[in-house]
Formats: structure tokens, C-alpha cells, sequence
């Protein structure tokens, strides 16, 4: 199919300069190691693009065949590995070209026609964000589900309930973690508000002004899955809105796993020993053989770093630039590819880890009324009784203290000694002095009483179906 291979390397922008870039300039503008991922995003663009030439007449019929068949070609040769860059290709767009070139000779030069670098590379990244960002849902998902599914096997599990690190009040284990899968479940559909405002086309805004060809971008929108194209030719180029969105969505994501990771690894502490982990997502030590690490909680904790940092990058790179486009929002690529990156790691890790680790449900519930945890209970039934929450809460606190200073729990207190501590505190109290009874007891929506914890249950199953439906779905231009 080739006609001409040009002889030199392409630039796009070389028309009014006699001369090459110097080579320090070359090595600092090159992005084509790390923009070569969006090949197959731009040559969505470029077969859109080349359709709209043509219902504009600035391509024939036979030369749209020509160019629809050459870049399938150039795709297929991307994909596999026949055709890549060159030291000397710029970027991606300036690769693409001349692999058009080498198959068309001069018709592959048509192509340029009213689009820019501009326009071109802010349509490729959001292609590709919103296509990956439907793998990166369904592998939030599976970690949801590992957690419902250890949930719905340990519904009936009590468990210290903590604040401040401090046992606090009694809770099931289940509810501590769907709390876990309610924070991932706010990640998701924030990635489906994220998409929403992703799926805006810039191509047709050219470099910042639009084109004085009859081109229609909102056709071009329509092809490539776009649900609008954009309405401001020089906010179409300059936002990068959505790159900054995402990396905060990532990092909180991020934020997220950390917090389950910390738990993780407090939970499998000796002092703890709540769970175990198994062994093929545990490491050892390679000096002291009795080690079993909690590493995939630990790189957790550890890779929210980079997250957050990826979302400082952003922000930093856009806050002084005026409009419109700048070579700065070159520096947008990279921060996004690896917090993608990042999480299509570390997603399937944790999740193998909450899916296969081992619970001791009996060392759990022992712990649950552990730290006087019932003591807001006994102070709830005073108010029930009539008794001022102010005095209630005094006359249990001192009933605390005294346990403290016997070395007793709140069960232990015979009733001379509750009548001695406080006129309020009647023998009736022990009624309250249970945990199933203090679990039981929060049964408004959101607590922890076990049939909210079913219904809690059920009703992340049903949000986690939509959204497996929705990841699955992909974006039309898949």
C-alpha cells in the first residue's frame, strides 16, 4: 500500500523553521514513550475524523476508503507490534502519521485537515480514561462483593465497636464492614458523575478557535461515543477538568483501601488476632522464619501516597495556566496513566486478600463487650426511665469508675453498690447489660441491629450488580 516513505523525520509543526530542534529541546518535548498507549484511541478519532472530511468534500468516496483502510491497517499493526515508534516520532499523533504517510503517500497528509494536536490529544485521553475506567469499576466491584460476601458469613458476629482506636460500643462485624463496601460503593458511582461530565468531544476546536471548515463536530461527538461535543472551542483544548477529576477520585479510592489496609493489619496483630491471613497473599521475614507479613495491606497504605500525589501533580501543572492550550498540559498524561495503573494493580491484590482470609469469629465476639462497651446503654435506659441524659451519662460514668477501681465489668456490680454509686442505678439496669440486647436495640435505619445488617446487606448486593452491569456496559466508542 505504500507510496512514499518521507526521508527525514516528520514534525507536525516544522513549516517556519529552517532548521531541527536542538537535541535537548527533542528529549524534553518527547512524550511518545509514554502517550503511545492512546494509539488506538486516536485512530477512533482519525477514522470519525476522516468520515467528516469526507461529508464536508474535502475527501472523496474512493479516498475515504483509502484512508478508513489504511488506518485499520496502522491499527492492526499497532496491536500487534508491527508497527511502532521511532526514536525521532514526537508523540503519538506524529507516529500515527507516519505510519499513515508510509501506507497513502500524500493522501495520508489529508488527514491533518482541520484538527490540531490541540483537539486531538484532549479527545484521545478522554477516550481512553472513560474506557478504562469501566475496568477499573468492575475491579471495585469484586472488591465490594469479597466484602459482602465476608460480611454475609459473619452477619451474626459481635465486634468491638471503637472510636479514638477505644472499644466504644458493641456492633456486628458485618456492619464494620459494609461500612468499608458503603466508601468503595461512593467511589463507583462518583466514576459514573466522573463519566458524565467526561463524555464531551473537543475534536473540532482545532488548535483553540475551531475550524473555517464545514466540518461537524457534532457528528464526530456521536461516532466516538461522546454524548456532547464541546461547546467552547478554547475550553475544549485548555480543561483538563476531567484528568484532575479522576486523579481525585483515584486518590480517594486510594484513601479508602488505606483505611481497610490499616484495619487489615491491626486485625492480624497478635494483639488483635482477628483474622488470619492466607498465605498466598501473606510474605515472610528473611531473617526471622516466624513471620507471616500483612504486605498487600501494608502496599495499601503505602500506594495511596502516590495516588494523592498524582492529584497534586495535576492540580499544580493547571493553576497558572492561561488559556489556551499550553505545552505544560503535556505533563497530564502520565499522573493519570499511573494512578490508573496503580489501582488495575493493587484492586485485585486486596480483594484476593479480603475474599481468602480466615475470621475468628469467636475471639471477635469474645472482645464485644469488652472496655465497659455497654455503658452507653445502661445510660439510654435511664433516659427511657426519665432520668436527664445529663445525669444519666454523670451516674454511669461513675459507675465506670468504680469498675476501674475494683477491677470489675459492669455485670460484676451487685445492687448495694449500684444503690451506692447512684439513686438511678436500680437493679432493672442489668436487663440492658447484654450484647445481643444492645445490638438488638439499634434498629433504626443505619445501625447495627442485625435485620438492618440483612437489609444492608441485601441492598449492596443489588448496587453492586448495577454497578458490574455498568462497567460492563463499556463506553460506546468501545
Amino acid at each position: 500500500m505504500s507510496e512514499s516513505v518521507p526521508t527525514e523525520p516528520l514534525r507536525l509543526w516544522g513549516g517556519r523553521f529552517e532548521g531541527g530542534p536542538a537535541d535537548a529541546l527533542a528529549a524534553l518535548s518527547a512524550s511518545v514513550h509514554f502517550d503511545w498507549r492512546l494509539a488506538s484511541y486516536d485512530l477512533m478519532g482519525s477514522r470519525a475524523h476522516a468520515r467528516v472530511l469526507n461529508k464536508a468534500g474535502l475527501l472523496d468516496d474512493d479516498e475515504l476508503a483509502k484512508m478508513l483502510a489504511a488506518l485499520d491497517d496502522l491499527d492492526n499493526a499497532c496491536r500487534d507490534g508491527s508497527f511502532t515508534p521511532t526514536v525521532a516520532d514526537e508523540d503519538v499523533h506524529t507516529a500515527l502519521e507516519r505510519g499513515l504517510i508510509e501506507r497513502l503517500g500524500p493522501l495520508g497528509g489529508k488527514l491533518r485537515a482541520g484538527r490540531s494536536r490541540n483537539d486531538q490529544v484532549a479527545t484521545d485521553l478522554r477516550l481512553f480514561m472513560r474506557a478504562h475506567v469501566r475496568l477499573l469499576v468492575q475491579r471495585l466491584a469484586e472488591l465490594e462483593t469479597a466484602l459482602v460476601d465476608v460480611a454475609d458469613r459473619h452477619k451474626d458476629v459481635a465486634a468491638p465497636g471503637m472510636t479514638h482506636m477505644q472499644h466504644a460500643q458493641p456492633v456486628l462485624f458485618a456492619h464494620h464492614l459494609l461500612a468499608h463496601v458503603q466508601a468503595f460503593a461512593r467511589d463507583v458511582e462518583r466514576l459514573y458523575d466522573w463519566d458524565a461530565r467526561a463524555a464531551v468531544s473537543p475534536l473540532g476546536a482545532g488548535a483553540l478557535a475551531g475550524s473555517s471548515l464545514p466540518l461537524d463536530p457534532v457528528t464526530t461527538a456521536r461516532e466516538l461515543g461522546f454524548a456532547s461535543s464541546a461547546a467552547n472551542s478554547i475550553d475544549a483544548v485548555s480543561d483538563r477538568d476531567f484528568a484532575a477529576e479522576f486523579a481525585f477520585c483515584a486518590a480517594l479510592i486510594g484513601v479508602h483501601l488505606s483505611r481497610l489496609g490499616e484495619e487489615i493489619v491491626l486485625w492480624t496483630t497478635r494483639e488483635f488476632r482477628w483474622i488470619e491471613l492466607d498465605d498466598a497473599f501473606a510474605t515472610g521475614s528473611s531473617i526471622m522464619p516466624q513471620k507471616k507479613n500483612p504486605d498487600v495491606a501494608e502496599l495499601a497504605r503505602g500506594k495511596s501516597g502516590r495516588l494523592v500525589g498524582n492529584l497534586t501533580a495535576i492540580l499544580t501543572m493547571l493553576k497558572g495556566l492561561p488559556l489556551a492550550y499550553d505545552r505544560d498540559l503535556q505533563e497530564d498524561k502520565e499522573p493519570v496513566f499511573d494512578s490508573l495503573d496503580t489501582l488495575l494493580v493493587l484492586l485485585p491484590a486486596v480483594t484476593g486478600m479480603i475474599a481468602t482470609m480466615r475470621v475468628d469469629a469467636d475471639r471477635i465476639a469474645s472482645l464485644a463487650p469488652e472496655g465497659y462497651a455497654l455503658a452507653t446503654d445502661v445510660a439510654e435506659d435511664l433516659v427511657r426511665r426519665g432520668v436527664p441524659f445529663r445525669e444519666a451519662h454523670e451516674a454511669v460514668g461513675r459507675l465506670v469508675a468504680w469498675c476501674a477501681a475494683h477491677n470489675c465489668d459492669l455485670t460484676d456490680v451487685d445492687d448495694s453498690a449500684l444503690r451506692e454509686i447512684s439513686a438511678h442505678l436500680t437493679p432493672e439496669v442489668r436487663a440492658v447489660l447484654s450484647v445481643r440486647g444492645a445490638l438488638a436495640a439499634r434498629s433504626a435505619r443505619g445501625g447495627t441491629a442485625p435485620e438492618r445488617v440483612g437489609e444492608q446487606i441485601a441492598e449492596l448486593r443489588s448496587r453492586v450488580a448495577g454497578h458490574v452491569e455498568w462497567s460492563r456496559a463499556g463506553s460506546p466508542a468501545q
